[in-house]
C-alpha cells in the first residue's frame, strides 16, 4: 500500500517545506520493511477553484475506490500515533493499494461536498496553522512506521 498525503495548495520552499521533505524521505526509508509500497506528499493547486466546494472535489479527485482515506478536520477523532499505526498495518493487510491522507485548504473542507464514508482525524482541539499540519501529517506517517519497524523514535 502506498500512503499519500494530499493537501490543498503548494507549499513553496520554506522551513516547513524541508520539514515535510525530511519526513517524507525518512518514512519513505522505512516503508517497504515494513510492507508498504512507499509514502508521497503531494500538493493541490487550488487557485482556479472559486469556492470551497470546488477546492474540496479538487482534493478528493485522486481518491481511488475501495482504498482508504482520511481527512483531516477539527470535528475528527482524536487517534493515538499507536493506532494510527495500527491503521495503517490493517489496511495494508487488507490488501488497499493507496491510502490517502487528506488536508484541506485555507478554509478546510467543503462538509457538504465529503462523502459519507470518510474518515475524520484531529490532531487535538487546538487550531493549526495549514503548513504545521503537513508538518505533523508527515511526522505522523514517520512514527507510524516507525512504530511497525520496532524502531526506539516512538516512546510511550
Amino acid at each position: 500500500m502506498k500512503i499519500i498525503i494530499r493537501a490543498g495548495g503548494i507549499l513553496r520552499k520554506g522551513p516547513e517545506h524541508d520539514m515535510v521533505q525530511d519526513y517524507i524521505k525518512r518514512a519513505a526509508s522505512l516503508s517497504r520493511s515494513c510492507g508498504f509500497l512507499g509514502v508521497e506528499a503531494q500538493g493541490v493547486d487550488l487557485s482556479k477553484c472559486k469556492t470551497r466546494t470546488a477546492e474540496t472535489e479538487q482534493i478528493l479527485s485522486a481518491i481511488t475506490p475501495n482504498n482508504p482515506a482520511v481527512i483531516l478536520d477539527e470535528r475528527g477523532k482524536d487517534i493515538s500515533s499507536r493506532q494510527i499505526a495500527q491503521k495503517f498495518s490493517l489496511w495494508r493487510d487488507d490488501g488497499h493499494s493507496q491510502l490517502h491522507l487528506l488536508i484541506g485548504g485555507a478554509d478546510g473542507f467543503e462538509p457538504k461536498a465529503l462523502p459519507k464514508n470518510l474518515m475524520r482525524w484531529r490532531f487535538g482541539v487546538q487550531t493549526w496553522p495549514h503548513k504545521f499540519v503537513r508538518v505533523m501529517m508527515a511526522e505522523q506517517v514517520y512514527r507510524a512506521l516507525s512504530i511497525l519497524n520496532g524502531s526506539p523514535y516512538h516512546r510511550d
